[in-house]
């Protein structure tokens, strides 16, 4: 492999251990003033030799070429290598670059399709999914992104491919995931599922595979954190607590509300459940509700809210949750999370990261923004 030129192009457009320290809910707006804009940086380079520093990306958002899929026609391109083993075997080169590149908090979100050879699939993305596990990399989803519409199929023995798979891959398991602030933008339940529905967007350029904005907008609010203090690298996270409120649509909830007015529980009755669990045996040692209540009473306030709720009373263990601040490591030096595409190709995922506040870095052999207008 040809070593990477590092032509570096400006374009405008486990958790660390630390105190923590709440901050309002306006604190990453009170933050703001004091970050630069936005970036977009582009360097012409390789995936498996980006030239970038250590930890200095909080997420990869990609799609490589897919294996025997179109050829580029670049001595040092990935995606035409002779057989399904050597195409992983370069993937995993590249995998092992961005492990180096991302934060100890970092993650990967890997598109990646399969591909048809000798008439039958070869099973790239389970290959790939093998190889990482073996190298050490945790898959924490398959994600599936199922499509209405795809490219024509000749083949009239078989069905039309509409999907293509999204990996989640962390080289940690204490990486920083956001599902309470993605779940709030889908709008669809308190954990919206592994199944993507998005359609390709209309491209009029020469890319023949176009990346969907909204995929990147998904990796993004789940991936990678707002900002990123510059002295510990620790994110700012969104910090959680749940409330006794529940979803009045659904008719057992609304039971559930009703009957503790009747009985007259009491918030300590509400968290008392909320630390118990659904198991009568119980997990919590400690109240955590701040006033340092000690297991024995938890379970006195549990057992009178069981007796209360009958059948009803695992419905506060599903209470709604509300943003009470983000966490805060003291040094007050932030910087804005910072998204990799190192197949950047026409940069729809740097473009959509800056267009979201954070900074963006694309890495690619011959690295090309599309001049098209972005779609509606």
């Amino acid at each position: 492999m040809v070593a990477s030129e590092a032509h570096d192009r400006p374009i405008d457009l486990e958790l660390p251990k630390a105190d923590l320290r709440a901050v309002t809910l306006s604190g990453l707006d009170a933050w703001e003033p004091s970050l630069p804009k936005p970036s977009l940086r582009v360097v012409r380079g390789d995936a498996r030799e980006t030239g970038l520093g250590d930890n200095s990306a909080d997420l990869v958002v990609t799609s490589p070429p897919y294996w025997q899929k179109r050829d580029y026609g670049h001595a040092d391109q990935i995606g035409q290598e002779a057989t399904p083993e050597a195409y992983v075997a370069t993937m995993m080169e590249a995998l092992t670059e961005w492990k180096r590149v991302l934060r100890p908090t970092g993650s990967v979100f890997l598109n990646v399709g399969d591909t048809y050879f000798k008439r039958s699939l070869v099973g790239i993305p389970g290959r790939l999914e093998a190889a990482a596990v073996d190298a050490g990399w945790l898959v924490r989803n398959r994600i599936i992104w199922t499509k209405d519409g795809g490219m024509p199929e000749p083949a009239r023995n078989r069905l039309a491919n509409r999907h293509e798979y999204v990996l989640h891959l962390t080289p940690k398991l204490s990486y920083y995931y956001d599902l309470v602030g993605y779940s709030e933008h889908m709008g669809n339940g308190a954990n919206p599922g592994d199944v993507w529905h998005i359609n390709p967007e209309r491209n009029m350029g020469a890319h023949l595979a176009p990346f969907p904005r909204e995929l990147v907008r998904r990796a993004i609010l789940l991936g990678c954190p707002p900002q990123v203090c510059t002295k510990c690298s620790m994110p700012r996270a969104r910090l959680i607590e749940r409330t006794a409120e529940l979803d009045a649509s659904r008719p057992q909830a609304k039971r559930a509300m009703e009957l503790a007015r009747q009985h007259g529980l009491t918030a300590d009755h509400i968290r008392a459940i909320q630390a118990t669990g659904v198991s009568d045996v119980g997990k919590a040692t400690r109240f955590q509700n701040g006033t340092g209540r000690n297991s024995a009473e938890v379970q006195r306030l549990a057992k009178e809210a069981k007796v209360a709720l009958g059948g009803y009373f695992r419905e506060f263990t599903f209470a709604k949750r509300e943003t009470v601040g983000w966490s805060d490591c003291g040094h007050n030096a932030p910087a804005r999370g910072v998204v990799l595409d190192p197949f950047m190709g026409t940069g729809t995922t740097l473009k959509q990261a800056v267009a979201m506040g954070f900074d963006a870095v694309g890495v690619d052999l011959a690295p090309h923004l599309s001049t098209e207008p972005e779609p509606s």
